[in-house]
């Protein structure tokens, strides 16, 4: 199916926009060279340089997923899909190919796929409002199918009918679709999102001044006429700070059992009461989350710029900058973690990205 009859919000230009931002010089020189030849439609050239490019570095999330891109381009389809799903293989943490997998999916109308593929997105990228909008749009165009059918059997159905005008209401597609024939709008990304130039994985631990335990010893002559019922120190309240110390540590922990693919001590940071994504089972999400850190090759993760909230004696919200880094993909992501103390350790309860 042409790009013509499923036009996609993305286009040529924001994906050479995008690649301009890449960090490294000659990554970004690469990638925008062959960006150019892409706008020009150059799709042959385009992909010769990529090949070129993957000899040296048969790895490279980016340079596939801009190899995936350019066989879109050219209706190579098969080729293109056998790129996307082998990138969700091999880095499953992305989002982005799920979602060009679910483009390419609508334009075949194989809606169930698309839906699946963009509900694997959002599992691995829960903020990740693209994928949410496509999700919707796919949604609404298999209610369409659903009342075209209905209408196929009884003309007549008037529900159906107005029901189908609304969701044809609804399409953001450049174009009104033809009856039974909806238009694909769902878009597809044209590239992995880079992070930011500045954003460096420096491990960074929270600052604030160390919290006296014990008060400071009196004068000898104060000390004598203290009196002797004085109420003891440790009845005071946990302070902020020494919370905030506490919660630093654990999160340094935490991120560094993930860095050592020590699946069992990255498990063991989550309270009995978290809130999976999606809602689905503790059990599904623990396997899910298993494979992804214990998967081959070195990564290392750290947090920076991190910020927490104290809301009461055993409850915080912790913001921060999370680095993640592996041998061919870099990113930094904002995220929120809700954390709850459990039999004196702070556990974490809510996990959101992009907050």
């Amino acid at each position: 199916m042409s790009a013509r009859r499923f036009p996609l919000r993305a286009t040529i230009a924001a994906l050479a926009a995008a690649l301009v931002s890449l960090a490294a010089p000659v990554l970004a020189d690469t990638l925008q060279d062959i960006s150019k030849l892409m706008k020009q439609g150059q799709q042959a050239q385009a992909l010769e340089r990529t090949e070129k490019y993957l000899a040296g570095k048969p790895k490279d999330a980016q340079g596939r997923f801009l190899k995936g891109l350019i066989l879109t381009e050219m209706n190579r389809t098969p080729e293109a899909i056998a790129v996307f799903t082998k990138l969700t293989e091999d880095f499953p943490e992305l989002p982005e190919p799920y979602n060009n997998l679910a483009v390419i999916y609508a334009q075949q109308k194989q809606y169930d796929k698309a839906k699946q593929a963009l509900e694997m997105a959002i599992r691995t990228h829960p903020s990740y409002a693209t994928a949410h909008e496509n999700l919707g749009d796919i949604y609404a165009r298999m209610a369409s199918q659903a009342y075209d059918k209905a209408l196929q059997i009884d003309s007549s159905n008037a529900s159906a009918q107005t029901k189908l005008a609304m969701i044809r209401d609804l399409m953001t597609a450049s174009s009104r679709p033809t009856p039974g024939k909806p238009v694909a709008a769902i878009a597809a990304t044209a590239a992995l999102t880079p992070p930011p130039a500045e954003a460096k994985p420096v491990e960074t631990k929270v600052e604030h001044k160390p919290v006296a335990t014990t008060p400071p010893t009196p004068p000898a002559s104060a000390s004598a006429q203290a009196p002797a019922t004085s109420p003891p120190p440790a009845t005071a309240k946990p302070s902020s700070a020494n919370t905030s110390s506490d919660i630093g540590k654990t999160l340094d922990a935490w991120a560094a059992a993930w860095s050592k693919k020590n699946a069992k001590a990255y498990l063991s940071f989550y309270a009995k009461d978290f809130q999976t994504p999606g809602g689905e089972s503790r059990a599904s999400w623990e396997s899910e989350r298993t494979k992804r850190v214990t998967k081959p090759g070195n990564i290392q993760v750290t947090i920076a710029s991190l910020s927490v909230t104290v809301e009461g004696a055993d409850r915080a919200t912790a913001r921060f900058r999370q680095n993640y880094r592996s041998a061919s993909l870099k990113t930094t992501s904002s995220k929120l973690l809700v954390l709850v103390k459990q039999d004196g350790k702070w556990l974490i309860q809510q996990e959101r990205v992009g907050k």
